[in-house]
């Protein structure tokens, strides 16, 4: 009689996600390699981009929603003269025009005219649901999606190169942004102010939250050795710690609520004496309730 496959352990692996696979692609080589179905991703990167992609496995599936709200950081590359269906290279030409006139100054301009809170439309080759479909496949199906704007914000867009191959401007940034960021719509747009249009060239993501580039393993290193950050080291370097009592450890693991803190709006951690991973809390008035309990 065969043993059953030991549970892996509760954590997070930052993966440094390679040009052409899909984030699903990356949670399906993972399920392989930690050996269980439990396995999910924060913030979709599309198949062009490449970089940071944050998955967790087991009880850590639990924090992903509260990690794809956080705060991102891309080097982006945008063509400037070029428009396309996808609003990147991936997507069909639509237009082609002399860009070449365009001043480092206006590019500096549309630039800053794009920080700050925005309202931003997605790009219609989305997975925004419109009347519970995935706007990509309405799409693809060839009808004309409207898409609403909303509210972003764009914390920096730093210009760090322009260059000028033939008619076309490529401008290269470093873009600091909010959770739901489009930044093929930042391409779009800074081509729409400029008068000559553009797309989304390149794109590397090279943070989210407080994971970033120098953690992240490729998959061919995670092949090798598919390291897993334990679920209470990833929880410490998110979300600001509340160490309790024994008394109130039993509460919270009873999924009651704990007299706030004061640590401010979103998520807390909350960490047994002998530091073990409890709860996240959220602060309601004098209380913290429970959002989710691992223990």
């Amino acid at each position: 009689m065969t043993s059953a496959r030991p549970v892996p352990p509760s954590g997070l692996i930052v993966v440094d996600k390679p040009a052409g696979w899909t984030s699903h692609d990356v949670v399906g080589k993972l399920r392989r390699l930690a050996g269980t179905r439990r396995v999910g991703h924060a913030g979709t990167l599309d198949p062009m981009a490449t970089g940071v992609l944050v998955v967790g496995v087991e009880k850590a599936t639990r924090l992903l929603g509260h990690l794809a709200l956080t705060e991102k950081v891309y080097e982006a590359t945008m063509r400037l003269g070029v428009t396309t269906t996808t609003d990147d290279a991936e997507g069909e030409l639509l237009a082609s025009v002399p860009a070449s006139h365009v001043e480092d100054s206006a590019v500096l301009s549309g630039a800053a005219a794009l920080t700050g809170p925005i309202t931003q439309v997605p790009p219609q080759v989305s997975a925004i649901k419109v009347n519970g479909e995935r706007a990509y496949k309405r799409v693809r199906a060839g009808e004309e999606v409207e898409l609403e704007g909303r509210p972003v914000t764009v914390h920096s867009f730093e210009v760090t190169g322009i260059r000028r191959p033939g008619d076309v401007v490529d401008v290269d940034a470093t873009i600091r942004c909010s959770s739901g960021t489009y930044i093929r719509s930042l391409a779009r747009d800074l081509g729409a102010t400029l008068g000559v249009g553009g797309h989304l060239t390149a794109l590397r993501r090279t943070r989210v939250g407080p994971y970033d580039l120098p953690m992240a393993r490729t998959v061919d290193q995670l092949t090798s050795d598919c390291t897993i950050l334990p679920i209470a080291d990833a929880v410490a370097a998110a979300f600001p710690r509340l160490d309790v009592t024994e008394d109130q450890a039993r509460m919270v693991s009873h999924g009651a609520r704990l007299p706030a803190p004061g640590l401010g709006a979103g998520p807390i951690g909350v960490f047994a004496p002998d530091g073990t991973l409890l709860a996240l809390v959220e602060e309601q008035g004098r209380t913290a309730r429970p959002l989710a309990v691992f223990v």
